[in-house]
């Protein structure tokens, strides 16, 4: 589990392309100065396994899935990621619960820049939309944001200086792909209410 509250803005230093999947090599001093092989680390939102350790970088495997629902496919040499550890029992929980587990992906539409945040637009593909409400938490790229509005396929945020600073967002552009995790909250309690939804709707209709 984690908070999408980013610790370090790290670097793929090399991708190997195994046909089916993938291993990243990325550089990351912070969070793999206590990491273990076997440990999680959130990459621009999604949770990766350890696989290896070499001084300040470590390795993980991409497995087909993964590459085919989120921006992985596209990392290159040299790509700034965005780097989370698993959230540790008993420390502050900064953001929101955040899974790594990426929904889908989404577009950055427009940014608008005032002196002191900015506004992102971010398309999204519509059967997250109902997962997304005003002043509610997603995650964009592993960072934990809040929803500013949203339409059928939109969403807004605003960045402070220090996200824009200290994530990947602060260098996203026009046209780029980025990762969405919405509130895992949202999705249980839809799960848990759908087979009473039919019930209910017959009730109300006098059936």
């Amino acid at each position: 589990m984690f908070t999408g509250i980013v610790e370090e803005r790290g670097e793929v230093v090399a991708v190997a392309d195994l046909a089916d999947a993938a291993r990243l090599t990325i550089r990351g001093p912070l969070v793999t100065a206590d990491a273990r092989i076997g440990d999680s680390i959130a990459v621009n939102g999604v949770c990766l396994t350890v696989v290896e350790l070499d001084g300040g970088t470590f390795t993980a495997d991409v497995m087909r899935e993964t590459l085919v629902r989120t921006s992985l496919d596209k990392v290159a040499d040299g790509d700034p990621v965005n780097l989370e550890r698993a959230a540790a029992v008993g420390a502050r929980f900064g953001g929101h619960i955040v899974q790594g587990h990426v929904d889908g992906t989404g577009t950055i539409v427009s940014r608008e820049p005032s002196e002191h945040w900015e506004l992102v637009r971010v398309g999204m593909p519509e059967r997250l939309a109902r997962y997304v409400v005003e002043k509610g938490s997603i995650t964009v790229d592993g960072v934990s944001l809040t929803v500013v509005e949203v339409g059928s396929d939109w969403f807004t945020v605003s960045l402070i200086p220090e996200t824009l600073r200290v994530t990947t967002l602060g260098v996203r552009g026009i046209g780029d792909k980025v990762n969405l995790e919405v509130d895992v909250i949202a999705k249980y309690v839809e799960r848990l209410a759908s087979p009473h939804l039919g019930a209910v709707a017959k009730e109300v209709a006098g059936e």
